[in-house]
This record gives structure tokens, C-alpha cells and sequence, in this order.
């Protein structure tokens, strides 16, 4: 089996240039209509709104109906938090909650995309 998260974004190409500078990594796939970065055992994917939306509706409501209302987290552990936060800064990213270490044993940093989706940095602090 082979996953894939998909978020739906309002522009491809802004979501492609702000999770190339998140991640630190080029997509491995980049045509109309979809993006994807291999993330170990996963791909991420980043669809146009406007292309799912022919899918899915009527339906379902459109994505694009659905800003402001995160309804998905992408949490993401990686080794160097404070590297994180400033790949996250430099993409463009918008804090959401100082980094912090919680209860299950990372210290994580949260923030919202150019569409709104959670994205969490968390580096591991013990297991």
C-alpha cells in the first residue's frame, strides 16, 4: 500500500514554492492539476481546489468554502526544530502557537499555510 495526503489549495503554484521552502526539497512530481513531494514512506500532494471541485460536486460542498476552518493537521518530525521554524518563516508561514514541549514528549511549533491548513513542526524530546 502507498499513501498519499492530498490538500486541496487555491493556487498550485504559490503552495508548490511555500512547501519546496518548508520541506527543503523540490516536488518529485509537478504537472497541472497536481504536486507532490516524497516524504519517506509517503507523498505529499497539493491539487488545485478547482480540480477537485469537479469531482466532488455538487455533492460536496467546494473547498474553497471551507477557508478558515482547519480540518486537517500535517504534523511533521523533524530533527532540528529551530530549522524548522525558520524554513517555515521564510516560506511565508503564519505562527499559529509558539514552539512549546508538550505532554507526549516533542516540542512543537504551529502554523497555517498560505490556505490555512495546520502544519506542526515537532522535533522529538524524549520517548
Amino acid at each position: 500500500m502507498q499513501v498519499e495526503f492530498i490538500l486541496y489549495v487555491s493556487d498550485q503554484s504559490r503552495s508548490t514554492s511555500f512547501y519546496s521552502e518548508l520541506l527543503g526539497c523540490p516536488p518529485t512530481l509537478h504537472v497541472p492539476g497536481m504536486t507532490e513531494f516524497t516524504l519517506g514512506g509517503c507523498k505529499l500532494g497539493l491539487m488545485p481546489e478547482s480540480g477537485i471541485a469537479r469531482i466532488i460536486t455538487p455533492a460536496l460542498r467546494h473547498p474553497s468554502e471551507a477557508k478558515g476552518a482547519p480540518r486537517c493537521e500535517l504534523y511533521l518530525v523533524i530533527e532540528d526544530l529551530s530549522e524548522g521554524i525558520r524554513r517555515a518563516t521564510r516560506a511565508g508561514a503564519i505562527l499559529v502557537n509558539e514552539p512549546a514541549d508538550r505532554d507526549w514528549g516533542h516540542s512543537v511549533a504551529y502554523f497555517a499555510d498560505p490556505d490555512g491548513h495546520v502544519i506542526a513542526l515537532a522535533q522529538v524530546k524524549y520517548e
